[in-house]
């Protein structure tokens, strides 16, 4: 086919036999391959940058309120159980800095918080010809389109699932005991911890929805989804507009640990 273009294309064939049934054929052929060629590479290059936008959220003022409230709901969840404050403080301090994103997010979805995002206006255009367009943050700590895109996705996998407060407090507990973290003194208690916070959903599943066999594993799976939502897009989306540059993790482990 390419060899036959060329030649329809040289030595003024394509002039003296403009209207030959081939060269329609082959003409028409060509021009839809690279127009389509041309528009999925458009919608890809489009996409991709799409999902790269920084955003930021649209009513920071509204949704920082309540998301400072869900955490503060959070930390309060976790020293509420009597079970993770017997633990020595740095066990309590490892699985609070590997869970806390989800048990946030799982805070959200409880309360059904909604929020909006905005792109972040860019660069000016001075400084993107003076200095290139290069970051004025590191750009994995910026929250993205991408990343909001998949925190809301897991937000409506569980408002989808509509747990009850009981499932939403086991499912917490579940993510919370996590043997796998590393560097845990307590590793077996916290292993039988997580054992049964398993058991009690899978009691109060077996309760509330007798008939569904496959609830238990839906619930698992989206509360495994939640471990692939960023710590800094949180933080950033949600919390840098009020703490600035205070370390969140230090922040929580004040908020544990106040007296």
């Amino acid at each position: 086919l390419d060899f036959l273009c060329k030649l329809i294309s040289c030595s003024g064939y394509q002039d003296q036999h403009p209207h030959t049934i081939l060269y329609n054929i082959l003409s028409r052929q060509e021009s839809g391959y690279l127009n389509n060629k041309l528009n999925r590479s458009t919608a890809t290059h489009n996409c991709h940058c799409e999902q790269r936008k920084i955003v930021c959220l649209k009513d920071p003022k509204a949704t920082c309120q309540v998301a400072s409230s869900v955490l503060v709901k959070t930390i309060c969840f976790l020293r509420s159980l009597p079970s993770f404050c017997q633990l020595p403080s740095a066990d309590q301090s490892s699985l609070l800095r590997h869970c806390w994103v989800s048990l946030f997010v799982l805070g959200l979805a409880q309360d059904k918080i909604a929020f909006e995002v905005t792109d972040v206006p860019n660069s000016s255009i001075l400084r993107q010809i003076l200095l290139g367009p290069g970051p004025t943050e590191k750009e994995a700590d910026r929250p993205t389109l991408a990343g909001v895109h998949k925190l809301k996705t897991c937000l409506h996998h569980l408002w989808n699932l509509d747990l009850s407060p009981k499932e939403y407090a086991y499912l917490k507990g579940a993510l919370l005991f996590n043997p796998a973290v590393q560097g845990l003194s307590a590793l077996l208690f916290i292993e039988g911890l997580q054992q049964e916070a398993h058991r009690a959903l899978r009691e109060v599943i077996h309760l509330l929805y007798p008939e569904d066999t496959v609830r238990f594993s839906h619930l698992l799976q989206a509360a495994l989804s939640l471990q692939t939502v960023s710590h800094s897009l949180v933080s950033e989306l949600f919390f840098k507009p009020v703490i600035g540059n205070t370390n969140m993790l230090h922040l929580l482990t004040d908020m544990l640990f106040v007296q």
